[in-house]
């Protein structure tokens, strides 16, 4: 599933793309979505987009009157195209823009087009949020205040998205390898100190993921087609059996959440 990272990655290629841009038209080929597309979404013909924002895994195209919603599901890529290009089995919905479009290509239908005239972070998808992890307001304070009393692992509370939002199984078991922290650790035992080093390797992890496109393990693409290259820097994720690059311990991989987890037995306490 495309994490914070691929979400980024799609938010920066397709925002100079439409920003400023009027639409002028819209095309629903298959509005059964995982939620369907509302016919609020086919009269958005007309409208300028102001801004191309994030929250989370969500986009937020702020059209002045209301905001467009997309979130990419599980198999989703958002792809900037000639007006012209013939859509494809999965290319459910096009935003076009006079001589280029916006395409969404699904090949699961997990994704979403939703149209809100509220303010978005009222949204009940996006209300009950937690913290953006790159953002100022991450600090080693804030993570633990919010670890007190929980007996949860670390590692499935990383990836808890009212907690924080964005750090999905990949990026939670790379940043807590790079925090030296073992993911079964109870999130309520982490010292101040440690969750200093949590935040500082959330961010690292998840800017370097940025700069490399995201990761493309099945279907994630970015806007332009090209796939993201951070799982050639992998420190730990999808490694089982091999030797640890910093202490020469070994990965292994545990089950946590019914998500496959890896870890060194060597640095990792």
């Amino acid at each position: 599933m495309p994490e914070l990272p691929e979400v980024e990655t799609t938010r920066r290629g397709i925002a100079p793309h439409l920003l400023g841009r009027r639409i002028t038209a819209v095309r629903v080929r298959n509005p059964r979505l995982r939620w369907p597309v509302t016919a609020a979404v086919g009269r958005l013909a007309g409208r300028t987009v102001r801004a191309v924002s994030r929250r989370a895994k969500y986009l937020l195209l702020d059209c002045g009157d209301g905001h467009l919603i997309l979130h990419l599901g599980m198999s989703g890529s958002l792809r900037i195209l000639a007006a012209d290009t013939p859509p494809g089995k999965h290319d459910h919905f096009d935003l076009v823009f006079g001589d280029t479009l916006l395409r969404l290509r699904d090949p699961r239908r997990f994704g979403a087009v939703l149209w809100t005239q509220a303010p978005p972070e009222t949204h009940a998808l996006l209300a009950r949020l937690g913290v953006e992890p790159l953002s100022a307001a991450f600090t080693a304070e804030h993570l633990h205040a919010l670890t007190r009393g929980h007996r949860i692992a670390i590692k499935p509370f990383l990836m808890d998205a009212s907690k924080v939002v964005g750090v999905g199984n990949i990026y939670a078991s790379e940043s807590l390898f790079l925090a030296a922290i073992h993911p079964r650790t109870r999130a309520s035992k982490l010292s101040l100190a440690r969750c200093r080093l949590l935040v500082d390797a959330v961010k690292k992890t998840l800017e370097a993921a940025i700069r490399a496109g995201g990761s493309t393990l099945r279907d994630f693409v970015g806007s332009d087609g090209s796939s993201g290259y951070f799982q050639q820097n992998y420190w730990a994720y999808d490694r089982e059996g091999e030797r640890c690059r910093r202490c020469d311990g070994t990965i292994r991989r545990a089950v946590m959440g019914q998500r496959s987890t890896f870890y060194c037995v060597g640095c990792q306490k």
